[in-house]
């Protein structure tokens, strides 16, 4: 395994880090537990988990993989070997079915106090080693949405948003504090505020990555590099599509797209003919197609850590050996190439 520092917290992350949404809805707690124990002695200390996962989320399994994360903790001991990063919910008007989560989440004071009092029961800690806003409050561009609406109601501020998390920070609650679903002016806002206000600065910005969704490159990128705000690349296999599986109208038994019809980011035109140009790229070169489409994310300076998914720990194994992979200049070319007939079908 390979490791990269989080943002200036000196905090050394495997390049790898290992999600932990389908604990608890694809996966039971003896899988996840078992994807856990696999991915340590790989050399992952790093896991990402949030209070609204089980996904998709419903109020039966609201902080499901937390707890499973928790039990495993509990059972294992040796925290402070681990880096555990955890998300606090907001508004969900572009991300149905979390309005039970505290009737109705917000980015406030209280309920930020809230949230992480509920993550920090569940994951058996006294502190997390990074907190993250999940989605923006504000009306912007996420979720897929490329044209930017100004919206008449912003909501919590970023500026109370930020005075919570540093508060926690000083509790030490929270070692370090990150944002996701942002835009290059959220990244801004943030950096701003903090420096304005002497508080707790963001290490990394969450957001999707993949080959099929490269939209972070055209304004986030450059904060990532010039800040040492990094991306934690989440998607980057986008839900399992550029492994090949999905190819000419395949529904392979038990996976996650077949199982669930909310996933529609990566169901849009030209996709089909990407993803196949992709594969082909892959084969080609006698290529594993996921671990070419991993080892492109991993090799982007502005990478901090790339976030994978499993539902099997043979598919970790598989995603995990993408780090050994170095892609030729050939490969990268060819990537390019397809790139720029292709560009980001899936944002």
């Amino acid at each position: 395994m390979k490791y990269r520092k989080l943002g200036r917290s000196g905090i050394d992350v495997s390049e790898i880090c290992l999600g932990s949404m389908t604990w608890g809805e694809q996966n039971t707690e003896q899988e996840g537990c078992a994807q856990m124990d696999f991915a340590v002695e790989k050399g992952v200390n790093f896991f990402d988990v949030a209070e609204m996962y089980s996904v998709p989320p419903r109020p039966e399994t609201f902080g499901r993989s937390e707890e499973i994360m928790g039990n495993w903790l509990a059972n294992r001991g040796a925290r402070d070997q681990l880096v555990l990063a955890s998300k606090v919910t907001g508004r969900s008007e572009r991300n149905s079915g979390v309005d039970h989560i505290r009737n109705g989440a917000r980015l406030s004071r209280d309920q930020i106090f809230s949230a992480i009092n509920g993550s920090l029961k569940r994951l058996k800690t006294d502190y997390l080693d990074l907190y993250q806003v999940h989605w923006p409050e504000r009306q912007t561009n996420f979720f897929g949405v490329l044209g930017y609406e100004h919206g008449n109601d912003d909501g919590v501020s970023i500026e109370e948003t930020l005075s919570a998390l540093h508060e926690l920070v000083e509790q030490g609650k929270v070692r370090h504090i990150g944002i996701s679903n942002e835009t290059p002016w959220g990244i801004s806002e943030y950096l701003r505020i903090a420096k304005e206000k002497g508080w707790s600065r963001v290490v990394s910005i969450q957001n999707p990555y993949n080959l099929l969704n490269r939209t972070f490159e055209v304004g986030c990128s450059e904060f990532s590099i010039r800040e040492q705000v990094g991306l934690l690349a989440y998607s980057p296999l986008a839900f399992g599509v550029l492994t090949g599986k999905y190819l000419h109208g395949a529904q392979p038994e038990g996976a996650r797209l077949t199982l669930y019809d909310r996933f529609t980011r990566y169901g849009k035109a030209n996709v089909e003919d990407a993803i196949g140009a992709y594969v082909c790229l892959a084969r080609d070169h006698a290529l594993n197609p996921a671990q070419m489409a991993l080892a492109y994310v991993n090799s982007r300076d502005f990478v901090t850590s790339n976030i994978v998914g499993a539902t099997s720990v043979e598919q970790l194994a598989c995603n995990l050996e993408s780090v050994e992979l170095t892609l030729s200049d050939e490969v990268i070319v060819a990537i390019e190439a397809i790139h720029q007939r292709y560009p980001n079908p899936s944002p």
